[in-house]
């Protein structure tokens, strides 16, 4: 599998095996699959996606939002628990041509992706329990 560095950008190919096993860039040595949501930008956006092997699962959020705060925790949890999905934020007021591309209406909007495809998408802010749960259901509905 390709996986993108979230730190310098670097395709590392990693087998599928080894991807619970924490492993880092072959370049920067930095963690490929950190157990956090990354950062994604207008910058880093396109890259990243095209070239992850594993489905990316982002958060459209803004500062201001306060049900997005609120289901900041829940989703950071979330990513704890799943090695094989990529855990992403988009802030729209700093990705505003972001914000646009994906049509974003409310917020928090919830994308899951593989390489450029939209898989699913739910608005609003969910529990860490109920994330889970949707996200379970995307991915067996899309395997």
């Amino acid at each position: 599998m390709i996986i993108v560095c979230p730190a310098c950008s670097a395709k590392n190919r990693v087998p599928e095996e080894k991807l619970t096993e924490s492993p880092s860039c072959g370049q920067c040595h930095h963690e490929l699959l950190p157990q956090a949501p990354i950062e994604l930008n207008e910058q880093n956006f396109s890259h990243f996606i095209a070239n992850s092997d594993l489905p990316v699962f982002i958060d459209l959020w803004a500062e201001w939002c306060g049900p997005c705060k609120m289901m900041a925790p829940h989703f950071a949890q979330v990513s704890k628990q799943n090695p094989k999905v990529i855990f992403a934020k988009i802030n729209t007021e700093e990705s505003p041509r972001l914000s646009s591309a994906f049509n974003v209406r409310s917020i928090p909007t919830l994308v899951l992706m593989n390489k450029t495809s939209e898989l699913a998408r739910i608005s609003g802010a969910l529990r860490a329990t109920e994330l889970q749960q949707w996200l379970d259901q995307q991915l067996s509905a899309h395997s």
